[in-house]
């Protein structure tokens, strides 16, 4: 059930057209009175606590990622498949900011206790 459900919030999260006039990460909110989204990204909310979430715009591709993989697991896990509006992913900025340097230099960790160098073997 849980696969299903992932590949529904995936499914939701790649309906727009690729780009790729934009870089991987583009950090912070638009000007004041933008929320546009350039085609082929998507908004997210990164952050543990809510007074402290910064907002991205990544590029679709990352859905097949296994690090954001896991990250939409996470936010799956904390807020639930049927959140509305735009993704909240609940780890601090930090971590979300290794996983898309990791991604962008073609790194292949296999999960995250992995690419932030703990001592827990992945799953």
């Amino acid at each position: 059930m849980r696969n299903i459900s992932m590949k529904k919030l995936m499914r939701k999260l790649s309906k727009v057209t690729h780009s790729t006039k934009y870089s991987i990460l583009q950090p912070n909110p638009p000007k004041r009175g933008s929320d546009i989204v350039p085609a082929g990204h998507f908004p997210v909310y990164v952050g543990v606590d809510q007074d402290r979430t910064e907002r991205f715009v990544v590029r679709a591709e990352l859905l097949h990622h296994p690090l954001f993989l896991e990250l939409l697991h996470r936010s799956a896990q904390e807020y639930g498949y049927d959140q509305t509006g735009v993704l909240r992913i609940p780890v601090i900025v930090v971590v979300f900011e290794r996983v898309l340097e990791s991604v962008k230099l073609g790194e292949s960790y296999s999960c995250l206790d992995e690419l932030l160098g703990h001592s827990v073997s992945c799953l």
